[in-house]
């Protein structure tokens, strides 16, 4: 007897008049194809790939049998099994990308079709609720940094860095960029990428191997009269707070520009970039409101001193009011290649975020100042209890682990451990911890020497797990 495998995929016999089904993948029928070869004057679709060689057409893809939407559906599912969400163990990695709460509200609103579906508000009068949005969030931007003006965001924070960059280029007529090395790789790696394409000379200084800050001497060696502005992380990759005013008379002194990397969060508690002398701030936001999403889509923001403001890039929504006195949104300036500017636009993004924008939106409106201030507190304080129990555990050669590092810093912290990175975040997988990022690809760092990063979803039980499970790996 046949296997009843074989008699499902027995050919089935079509019956004479039966009008013919469309492939599921594909949506045409026989008879559309019929169709659309006699308009075109072939007989088969040979006919119309036979100027392509048969080199290029006439091999075999290897690939699997087909299978049904079923079989598929659970193909998928198994792999995305495999998966472990963040909330599934006791995650401290951060470095640019972080695991913190996102309030239910904040998809709630961002599933609305309005705001879901929506495209550039080219007509204000059919775009109110999102130019109101995007009026909003530039509106929150300006109360966390201090700054005058922002833009309607960018596509995330290594692409907001090097549009400061170029905004300062613009500014001061000048064709060179310093960039701190402890501002994120894919930062200083953006960073080069469009200083290459628009022939902008760009150079780095180095961070002090001691306290983790922007080397004050290498920066004085390296500025000059021929610097456009100087970009620093405040606080900086390795959590570190840099000493931001003495650097800001260091820049200026030369006439250039600041221009500050910031964690939004972390302003709860910090002073503003303003008031720190900052001339545009950058930064994204995706730890507000915005999952880690395996590093993208992200929104990056952009705000500046009211000097700078046309040099922003992208767009601006303004408050005005109609014809009949009425309050109105509107885009005030839109300096980009699809505009009037075209070839003399302020810079080439295409889209500003907006969906990503309109969450960070919803989470500083649902959170408030009391909310956004406890949650860098907590961030703050079990990130200090955390690196202040791992520096009492002894090693078995007697000595004690230490934090690379010895500035002041919010909720991030280089961790030196006796043995590869490598090796310790795999010893702490098996606990179900993942303990921070292997610093050993990026410049300046070593290779037993690991960023851990603390945020309000590291419970004070999985704080007191990590150190437990350090102990009994280092004792």
């Amino acid at each position: 007897m046949e296997t009843l495998e074989k008699q499902e995929n027995k050919k089935i016999i079509k019956k004479e008049n039966e009008p013919t089904r469309p492939i599921p993948y594909l949506p045409h029928t026989d008879e559309d194809r019929k169709e659309m070869f006699e308009s075109m004057g072939i007989n088969s679709m040979e006919d119309l790939i036979k100027g392509i060689p048969a080199k290029l057409r006439d091999f075999d893809l290897d690939l699997p049998s087909t299978k049904s939407e079923i079989e598929i559906n659970k193909i998928f599912n198994d792999l995305a099994n495999k998966n472990k969400s963040l909330n599934e163990q006791a995650s401290f990695i951060g470095g640019g990308v972080y695991n913190r709460y996102i309030p239910s509200v904040v998809g709630e609103v961002l599933s609305k079709g309005d705001f879901y579906t929506a495209y550039t508000p080219y007509q204000p009068e059919v775009s109110q609720g999102t130019l109101q949005a995007i009026y909003e969030f530039q509106t929150l931007i300006c109360n966390l940094t201090g700054m005058d003006a922002a833009n309607a965001s960018v596509y995330d924070g290594a692409t907001a860095v090097i549009e400061a960059a170029l905004m300062a280029c613009r500014a001061t007529k000048r064709k060179k960029i310093l960039v701190s090395r402890n501002v994120y790789k894919e930062a200083q790696e953006v960073c080069k990428t469009y200083a290459w394409g628009a022939n902008l000379e760009i150079d780095f200084v180095d961070f002090d191997k001691n306290t983790g800050i922007t080397d004050i001497e290498d920066l004085k060696k390296k500025i000059n009269d021929d610097i456009a502005c100087f970009v620093i992380s405040y606080p900086n990759f390795a959590g570190c707070i840099e000493p931001v005013k003495e650097i800001e008379s260091i820049v200026k002194s030369k006439g250039a520009l600041l221009v500050g990397r910031v964690d939004l969060i972390s302003l709860a508690l910090l002073q503003s970039p303003r008031e720190l002398g900052i001339d545009i701030t950058v930064g994204d936001g995706q730890a507000l409101g915005n999952f880690a999403n395996y590093g993208g889509p992200h929104v990056g923001f952009i705000s500046c001193i009211k000097d700078l403001v046309r040099q922003l890039p992208g767009r601006i929504v303004g408050l005005s009011k109609d014809s009949k006195g009425n309050r109105a949104f509107t885009l005030t300036l839109q300096t980009r290649e699809q505009h009037i500017r075209r070839q003399h636009a302020t810079s080439n993004i295409c889209t500003n975020q907006s969906l990503n924008a309109l969450a960070v939106l919803v989470y500083l409106t649902y959170m408030g100042p009391y909310g956004l201030k406890r949650v860098a507190e907590i961030s703050l304080k079990r990130a200090h209890f955390l690196a202040e129990e791992l520096q009492k555990i002894t090693l078995k050669n007697g000595q004690k682990l230490k934090l690379s590092f010895n500035s002041v810093f919010f909720n991030e912290f280089v961790l030196e451990i006796p043995i590869s990175a490598a090796d310790f975040i795999n010893k702490l997988k098996d606990k179900n911890i993942l303990p921070g990022l292997d610093l050993n690809s990026i410049p300046g760092y070593k290779t037993n020497q690991i960023l851990v990063t603390v945020t309000e979803m590291n419970s004070i039980e999985q704080v007191k797990h990590f150190i437990d499970s350090v102990k009994k790996i280092f004792s």
